[in-house]
């Protein structure tokens, strides 16, 4: 018996099912029918948070698990041009510091160098406290602030927080590397609400996040309640017939953006929020917007 597998360009984009064949496996030619220019699959291991490989003999790509495909969203493999390799070369500073420094923005010319930010730390396992998060940071330098986000009434975390140093030196350290708090790999960065926050020609698509690998078993009901620990919830929207994906929308945009590119647990199912795309003039946002 065949089954649908999740198959995306790239890890936050809608994704497209794919059908197996009678076997189990999945035919390479049935992913560039969608995807041309794949060259295999890949998938975000949710336990490790690192991305494995589908195997792929000839033409054909095999299950990764006993169990079959699972709910993973796959991310297609590709060929990176030599053009594309160049471009990126040449953007390379001397150091890995000097890039970052780059990227930062800078809101007026008055401002201090040398200030630190409140970086948001992403990934970080339920069972970290504020004190675990200040035993594993304290090495890099001084620390003015750390704050676990918490659910209101449970007091469970939400999975990430945020930590401010007194160091400009220790700041950018802590920026260029990923960490293992509690095993798991956490990431840390300047929150992308603060960047965006200012940016013009927002509209309501800025407010909606796509949730995708999520189960038959979550309702609206269920996405509701757990998004709406982070604000106010206005709409919510699974497709029908399911697809494994669905789309939430917030009353406000700072709290869309501040969710993009994590992954949450809801009733035990690891889902993946990515932008909502704009593709609904081309069709792909239709399910969302238009739901008649």
């Amino acid at each position: 018996m065949s089954e649908w597998v999740a198959v995306c360009a790239d890890e936050n984009e809608e994704p497209v099912e794919i059908p197996t064949e009678s076997d189990g496996s999945l035919l390479l030619t049935s992913v560039t029918a969608q995807f041309p220019g794949a060259t295999g699959l890949k998938y975000r291991n949710p336990e490790t948070n690192t991305l494995r490989g589908v195997r792929l003999q000839g033409e054909t790509m095999f299950p990764p698990t006993e169990e079959g495909w699972g709910l993973y969203t796959y991310i297609c493999v590709r060929v990176v041009s030599p053009k594309k390799d160049e471009s990126r070369l040449k953007r390379k500073t001397d150091s890995d510091v000097d890039m970052y420094s780059k990227n930062i923005k800078v809101d007026s010319e008055d401002e201090d160098p040398d200030k630190t930010h409140d970086l948001i730390i992403l990934g970080l396992p339920w069972k970290t406290s504020e004190d675990d998060i200040r035993e594993y940071f304290e090495p890099f330098g001084e620390i003015l602030m750390i704050q676990l986000k918490k659910r209101p009434g449970s007091g469970e975390s939400k999975g990430f927080g945020f930590i401010r140093f007194a160091d400009k030196d220790a700041e950018k350290k802590v920026l260029l590397q990923r960490h293992m708090i509690d095993g798991r790999w956490c990431d840390t960065k300047i929150p992308e609400s603060q960047d965006r926050k200012d940016a013009p020609g927002k509209d309501k698509s800025s407010c909606k996040i796509f949730v995708g690998r999520i189960t038959e078993n979550l309702t609206k009901e269920d996405l509701k309640d757990h998004f709406e620990a982070f604000g106010q919830v206005t709409d919510v929207y699974i497709p029908s017939p399911f697809r494994h994906f669905a789309f939430v929308q917030f009353s406000e945009s700072k709290v869309a953006q501040s969710l993009l590119g994590k992954e949450h647990i809801i009733k035990g199912v690891t889902v993946k929020i990515g932008e909502a795309s704009r593709k609904g003039k081309e069709g792909g946002g239709r399910e969302f917007d238009n739901r008649g």
